[in-house]
């Protein structure tokens, strides 16, 4: 199972990976928790919307752009707090 990603120079721990093939590239979908301390820097990083995508454990690169993105909880500057982030990626789109 994967374990973590990469979105340019931020590693993320992951608790759920999926990976499809599609036509025009690959597209993973992730699941992982944001605690209150990281929220911020973690929204600052996802509001760029396209990345470099690192999957270690599957020796996979590419840049890939968000295709979908949710959370569980829209207050985590709450201290104490976990949200479950949601987030699907698309190599190649713009």
């Amino acid at each position: 199972m994967v374990k973590e990603i990469q979105l340019n120079d931020t590693k993320i721990k992951i608790t759920q990976y999926e990976e499809e093939k599609e036509e025009n590239g690959i597209r993973i979908s992730v699941t992982f928790n944001v605690t209150s301390d990281d929220y911020h820097d973690i929204t600052t990083l996802l509001y760029k919307g396209t990345f470099d995508v690192i999957v270690p454990e599957k020796h996979l690169e590419f840049r890939g752009t968000i295709q979908e993105y949710s959370t569980s909880i829209t207050n985590l500057y709450e201290k104490g707090q976990i949200g479950e982030f949601k987030l699907t990626l698309k190599e190649g789109t713009k």
